[in-house]
């Protein structure tokens, strides 16, 4: 069957765990190099594959994007002026991150044209992850393509029922918000191409089960990717590999090589000594065009012209090749170090004097210097994105700018890589950050990279741990990173403890593992071969185990565990809770309460509703401890219940003749009946208090219309005062003064009618 058109579509489900999803080619996209559109349950994903023209930036141009579209979860966007779908958000740069570092180890070598790989969310419904069905609609669009492909390739994310003992393919947001692990494994038919993954400390034996069951579902999946592609897939262009062309320049250029001491500069090159390589290779290349015989081999090879690039290009190809004999052959690498070995360390916490917590991560010349800022949980960032809207109280950034590797570059918003290591840095921290209940703070973190060589994103780890426990933020367990490398022949292999720019570079794998001494917190895998196996993997993490336990002593010389308080500078926060009902009370008509509340005490108010709870959580935050305490009182004041008895220092707003109004809590009001005002006589309530006294006061009473009554006396005091109280004055005759009981005044010549209006009758 050919590749489907509009009219003649090609439709087939595919099942990945327990759900089926629903392919279509041939239906959108028409002019594209292939477009496919899936569905499993209500979310929908059209993925789009377009090949572009050659390209001379010197690397596989391969873009992949991923579009989230509010309209697809039925939002409009929540900004009053801009209604349009803005830039990509942080989530959706981290989905197209997961694709492309799946996807680009598969690209033949030396395969240059530009190839942009874009997914649409059309629907989406919260039990199906719209990213694992990007995933699986990129790999099929790439094997029914024109585009090289060495795939097949899908992906899968995985869960764990606790309460079935399994395995979840694809969970549910449901499921994975109640699940230890969250991993997502991409890979072929029989090896593992990339992984990431937020745990809840889990062990690595559990990991490597979880990675293998991940395997077989793909393996499953991606023979059904075959079988698709057999049937419909479009045949491949050709095309002359640029690698091919490298490598026949690199022949005739390696001889020249012969007078330099290769082992001698890759060592010094590790170390950022000094080597004169530049000169050396310049002039190389000036001896090649001179050479009359070399030329005519280069004319009849139809190379072109051998230039500085081609030398540069052919000496690191060599020395790559040195670096990983040696690290295969004798297990030595190029700065000396063994396999297991880690660089030196150093620490330093409390490294600004203002910030709220601070420290410096060292390991060899990779340098991470993170702060830590605490506020209080109204500065909490919105998310709002397909499934509606949320709040982050805990945030980490990651910074590179071009210096920390000794170049000059744009400065400006973070690119990708720094978005992608950031957020792996947040997940590895993210299960030891006490919840909102325990510690009521928004925790704001951001690492800077001041010098790079190898794992900045796992020193982030590092740094962030010490800056957060110097910050008084009780976290459950200090966590630690690590970056594992691999140098493979295909025959033999060696696994390398914290790598650095040289291994990362030459090497095959780019293995970070965070975690504490408890378990696994994150991981995150990138090849550069076309996959690794499960004993890899397992060898891997076994060494990186003991790698994060030695960093973890190292770390914890420096600063055993958090402080018992947090920073001066930084904000106090109490919280309390509230019925949920009553959290319209607190905050008053068009928040005219708790604007009061706000401006009366001096501190910040925030309220929360957890409607799972059915409280309101009320955060008070201030630098000022009096402040804090003020509101705490109003707000208790405000929200407590009134009982007689209760007794309250209450503040004279109004005065009549029959007794005087007093403010008490906040903003509720009860009346002192001049009776209940003194134990002698009173005549004149303004003889004992004046507007803006502050008296003190017990309710007596709280009428069935909620109105108080109260007393400045005591219970002893006010029968003294009825002893005290002068006796009414004797009947005089007149109506004003009639003491007649309502029978006699019934049976009186008042007409013989009852005078109580609600039962009037003749008599």
């Amino acid at each position: 069957m050919a590749y489907p058109s509009y009219q003649d579509q090609f439709n087939t489900t595919i099942k990945v765990g327990d759900k089926d999803v629903q392919i279509n080619v041939g239906k959108l996209g028409q002019q594209a190099s292939a477009d496919v559109l899936v569905q499993c349950d209500d979310t929908v994903v059209n993925c789009t594959v377009a090949l572009g023209g050659e390209s001379n930036v010197g690397y596989f141009p391969l873009s992949v994007e991923f579009m989230e579209k509010l309209y697809a979860g039925g939002i409009i966007k929540g900004s009053r002026w801009i209604k349009r779908d803005g830039r990509p958000s942080d989530g959706s740069i981290l989905k197209s991150r997961v694709i492309d570092r799946s996807i680009r180890p598969l690209f033949p070598e030396g395969f240059m044209r530009e190839v942009q790989v874009v997914n649409t969310v059309f629907s989406y419904d919260k039990n199906a992850p719209d990213d694992m069905l990007g995933m699986l609609a990129s790999g099929i669009a790439l094997a029914v393509s024109d585009v090289p492909f060495e795939g097949p390739i899908a992906g899968v994310r995985v869960g764990y029922d606790e309460v079935g003992q399994k395995f979840i393919f694809n969970p549910s947001e449901e499921q994975r918000a109640n699940s230890k692990l969250d991993l997502i494994v991409s890979g072929g038919l029989e090896s593992i191409v990339m992984v990431e993954a937020g745990a809840q400390e889990v062990k690595e034996d559990f990991m490597i089960q979880a990675l293998g069951a991940a395997q077989e579902e793909l393996s499953r999946i991606c023979a059904q990717i075959n079988e698709i592609a057999a049937q419909i897939g479009k045949k491949k262009i050709e095309f002359v590999s640029e690698k091919a062309l490298a490598e026949k320049k690199s022949a005739l250029i390696t001889p020249f090589f012969s007078d330099i001491d290769m082992a001698d500069i890759v060592k010094k090159e590790a170390n950022f000594e000094e080597t004169g390589l530049e000169e050396k290779l310049t002039a190389i290349t000036e001896k090649i065009n001179a050479d009359e015989n070399l030329l005519q081999q280069i004319a009849a090879a139809e190379l072109g012209e051998i230039t500085l690039g081609d030398v540069k290009a052919a000496w690191h190809e060599a020395a790559a090749k040195a670096i990983r004999a040696k690290i295969i052959n004798e297990g030595i690498r190029p700065d000396g170090r063994q396999t297991t070995e880690i660089r030196p360390i150093s620490c330093e916490v409390d490294v600004f004097p203002r910030t709220h917590g601070s420290a410096m991560f060292k390991r060899g010349a990779t340098q991470a210097i993170t702060v830590t800022t605490l506020g209080s949980p109204s500065l909490g960032q919105l998310i709002e994105d397909m499934g509606g809207e949320d709040v982050r109280h805990y945030m980490h950034f990651y910074s590179m700018p071009p210096y920390a590797s000794g170049e000059a570059g744009r400065m400006g918003s973070p690119k990708r890589r720094e978005v992608g290591h950031g957020a792996l840095a947040e997940r590895a921290l993210l299960p030891v950050i006490p919840d909102q209940e325990a510690f009521p703070y928004t925790i704001h973190v951001v690492s800077e990279i001041l010098s790079s060589n190898g794992s900045t994103s796992q020193a982030s780890v590092c740094g962030s741990t010490l800056s957060l426990m110097a910050a008084g933020v009780p976290i459950k367990r200090p966590v630690a990173g690590i970056a594992m490398g691999l140098i493979s022949d295909g025959a033999k292999y060696q696994i390398l403890s914290d790598i650095r720019d040289v291994e990362d570079h030459c090497g095959d794998m780019d293995f970070k593992v965070a975690g504490t001494a408890d378990g696994i917190t994150a991981l995150q895998m990138d090849i550069k071969i076309k996959g690794i196996t499960l004993e890899i993997l397992t060898k891997a993490l076994a060494q990186a185990r003991e790698g994060r336990l030695f960093i973890l002593d190292k770390m914890l010389a420096c600063l055993a565990e958090p402080r018992p308080e947090i920073s001066q500078y930084a904000p106090k926060i109490v919280q309390l809770t509230i019925p949920a009902d009553r959290i319209g009370e607190l905050i008053g008509p068009g928040g005219k309460n708790i604007k009061s509340l706000i401006e009366t005490s001096g501190a910040q108010i925030d309220v929360e509703e957890d409607e799972e709870k059915k409280i309101g959580q009320v955060n008070i935050s201030s630098s000022d401890q009096a402040a804090i305490q003020k509101a705490v009182d109003m707000v208790q004041g405000m929200m407590k219940v009134d009982t007689i008895g209760d007794e309250y220092d209450g503040v004279v707003t109004r005065i009549e003749n029959y007794g005087c109004f007093v403010n008490y809590g906040f903003n509720k009001e009860g009346l002192v009946h001049v009776s209940a005002m003194s134990t002698e006589y009173l005549d004149d309530p303004n003889k004992l208090v004046k507007l803006g006294d502050t008296i003190h006061v017990r309710i007596s009473d709280i009428q069935p219309d909620g109105k108080v009554k109260m007393s400045m006396l005591t219970a002893e005091q006010e029968e003294q005062a009825k002893a005290n109280r002068p006796a009414r004055p004797a009947f005089r005759g007149g109506r004003q003064n009639d003491r007649r009981s309502a029978g006699d005044r019934v049976s009186g010549n008042r007409g013989g009618f009852d005078r109580n209006r609600n039962n009037r009758r003749r008599f």
